[in-house]
This record gives C-alpha cells, sequence and structure tokens, in this order.
C-alpha cells in the first residue's frame, strides 16, 4: 500500500550529497549524520507499519479500508541543509535532532474527511506513540485554501545501543484535498509562468477548495447511508 519516493536508504549517495552541500564537514560528521538518517528511515518503517496495520483491521472488522494510500519520503539531504541553513542551524547531528522534525515523513491520502480523524485517534491511542506537534488544516485551513491534518509523532526505534524516539511527520488528507495541494504546489514551485497568471489561478483554487469541501462532505454523506 505504501508508496516510497526516493526512499531506499543508500548510505554511500547519502555520503556524497553531504560532501556536496557541506564541504567542512567531516567523515565523523557524515558517519554520524548517515546513521541518523538510517534511524529516521527506520522510525518511518514503524509508522508505515502501523499504518497499514491500522488499515487491515478496518478491513475485517468493518469490511472498509479508511486509507486510499499512502506515501512515504526521506527529505533529501541538499534540502535538509538548506533549509538548516535559513535557519541558521548548523549542518550537526545533535542540532539536526532537536530542530528538524520532518526528515522522515509519510502521507496518508484517506477516502473521505471523517477518516482523518479516525486514523489521528487510532495512532494516539497506541502506547508507544508520542505527540510532538498537531496542526490542523482541515478544519483551519491556510488561507490558500489549503487543507490536512499535520502530526509529528515519534515511536522508539530499537538499535543495539538502545531504544530511540524518533520523530516522523504525518500528513493525513483526503484524495480530494491531496489532488488540490498538489496542483498548487505545482503553480507555485513548478512553473515559469507568468506571475499574472499564477495569481489568477491562485485565487481560482481558493473558491475550488470551498468547494471541494463541500463535495467532499456530500459523497460522505452518501458513503455513511450507502454502509
Amino acid at each position: 500500500m505504501i508508496n516510497e519516493h526516493q526512499n531506499s536508504l543508500n548510505p554511500s549517495r547519502i555520503r556524497e550529497e553531504m560532501r556536496n552541500v557541506a564541504n567542512s564537514v567531516t567523515p565523523e560528521q557524515i558517519g554520524q549524520l548517515t546513521t541518523l538518517f538510517q534511524l529516521y528511515h527506520s522510525g518511518m518503517n514503524e509508522f508505515g507499519t502501523k499504518l497499514e496495520n491500522l488499515d487491515a483491521e478496518f478491513h475485517t472488522r468493518y469490511d472498509y479500508n479508511p486509507i486510499h494510500h499512502m506515501e512515504a519520503r526521506m527529505k533529501d539531504v541538499a534540502s535538509l541543509f538548506n533549509k538548516m541553513k535559513k535557519k541558521g542551524i548548523p549542518f550537526q547531528k545533535d542540532a539536526m535532532q532537536q530542530n528538524i522534525f520532518d526528515i522522515a515523513g509519510i502521507r496518508v491520502i484517506t477516502n473521505y474527511i471523517d477518516d482523518i480523524e479516525a486514523i489521528e485517534d487510532n495512532l494516539l491511542k497506541q502506547d508507544d506513540v508520542t505527540l510532538i506537534r498537531r496542526k490542523d488544516y482541515v478544519n483551519n485551513p491556510k488561507d490558500s485554501g489549503y487543507r490536512s491534518l499535520h502530526l509529528i509523532l515519534s515511536v522508539p526505534v530499537f538499535q543495539t545501543d538502545g531504544p530511540y524516539e524518533v520523530p516522523v511527520e504525518i500528513q493525513i488528507r483526503t484524495i480530494g484535498m491531496d489532488m488540490w495541494a498538489g496542483l498548487e504546489h505545482k503553480l507555485k514551485y513548478k512553473t515559469n509562468s507568468d506571475p499574472n497568471m499564477i495569481a489568477k489561478y491562485s485565487n481560482d483554487l481558493i473558491g475550488y477548495a470551498e468547494e471541494l469541501t463541500q463535495i467532499e462532505q456530500n459523497m460522505q454523506i452518501i458513503h455513511k447511508d450507502i454502509r
């Protein structure tokens, strides 16, 4: 169910990317940061398993799958370096752990709006899951119209020298919200279009976000009545 984007952990590639973006990084630091990436990758896999198990249980008990699909990703080294540089954070292991919480992430795409809350509730009921941060853009959308639930959750990952609490960003949104967000991202960050055209379509997208939400709410009502 989970789709991985550039997700297979390649220590050699990570080391090379670190040398390219930060020439002052020592071999010892490269080793530490590579180990840290492995740890975050394991944390992402832990949550991937939890979500797949949750979806399987819903299917068995209720003959329904709340999760349409999932996408997992590890932040690439260049993006991570630029983010830390912009925030004035040294490119070091301890600083990274204390300040950056989206190195690993999973986007959960649900079928209906109510599924977002159901997935969040069931994740937070698990004893080993800790909520670090929550941003609810579903009930409190951004001015642009963007809707999604953003969670930073941690889970213990057991290594040879003991357990580590690892944060993972979990974004939960419906199919419609994801389609809208993908189009907005492409418009704002992946286009060389005329700024006037970008402004025009950005305004259109605000209205479409409201219409899309109403459509998804209506379809949810039909879904519940059928069930």
